[in-house]
């Protein structure tokens, strides 16, 4: 599982790059949360392009850490971005003023899709492709708001678990207090990534790479020392959230479906 640090970095680099202009845009746009998965997106599109390229809005809500805010400014500064604050508060209250009963998670979901809307506008603004954050591990155990911190236009961490996150950011220098705190994704006090999940992201990688990339079997990784419990979770995750991971299903009435028989990436022609 480990990389060839240098070798991803260019790929990922390049992959912005040229995803980025082929489109006609010179800009990328991103949510910098001050947290790892956001700082490393930020870090290699700086790679790709240089910061004044590079467009990072923090969008707190009044409830996220100060920590959240200090760290984003701090990789901001170290990679020299393009940087905003952009405060959700008034944008959000309105809506849950009008829902009383709303849930943490559901409160969660709508501060992540508000940040997105944000983010799409922002992009508009700049002429910007919307940078994706959401690593490897999030996207298959379904980690996310769907259509919130999930959406992006292209993603250059997607295929990256979180503890190559670790290991490439420490590579890129992205600072340390961003790289060694707790993954969280600072919805309420106290949140933590990990803590929602119920197992580390370390116990997650270690499964999730034999289980994808090798394609071990479920007895082979019960003979290997696999919890059966802890396997079943995680294969329950991966299932219940694949919608997640693909776009809306169309219902087929035609000759050429969009996404099951026209599947032709924007530059391929017709």
């Amino acid at each position: 599982m480990r990389l060839n640090l240098e070798m991803t970095t260019d790929i990922l680099a390049n992959f912005i790059k040229e995803e980025t202009e082929k489109i006609g845009l010179k800009n990328v746009v991103l949510g910098l949360s001050g947290g790892i998965d956001s700082a490393l997106s930020a870090a290699i599109a700086a790679k790709a392009f240089g910061g004044e390229r590079v467009y990072a809005y923090c969008m707190p809500y009044k409830l996220s850490s100060k920590e959240s805010l200090e760290d984003a400014i701090k990789v901001a500064e170290a990679f020299n971005l393009n940087f905003e604050v952009i405060e959700i508060t008034d944008m959000v209250d309105p809506y849950i003023a009008m829902n009383p009963d709303m849930s943490k998670l559901r409160m969660g979901n709508v501060m992540a899709r508000q940040r997105m809307i944000c983010l799409f506008d922002m992009s508009a603004k700049v002429g910007g492709i919307v940078l994706g954050t959401s690593n490897k591990t999030e996207l298959l155990l379904g980690y996310g708001t769907w259509y919130g911190d999930l959406a992006s236009a292209i993603n250059p961490i997607g295929d990256l678990y979180k503890t190559q996150v670790w290991e490439l950011s420490e590579y890129l220098g992205i600072p340390d207090c961003v790289i060694k705190k707790k993954p969280t994704a600072d919805l309420w006090e106290g949140q933590t990534d990990e803590q929602e999940l119920g197992f580390t992201y370390h116990q997650a990688d270690e499964l999730l790479y034999k289980m994808v990339d090798e394609r071990v079997r479920t007895a082979e990784l019960i003979e290997e020392g696999f919890e059966p419990s802890f396997i079943e979770s995680v294969e329950t995750r991966i299932r219940r959230n694949q919608f997640k991971r693909t776009t809306p299903v169309i219902a087929k009435v035609s000759q050429r479906t969009i996404g099951r028989d026209f599947r032709y990436c924007r530059d391929w022609g017709y």
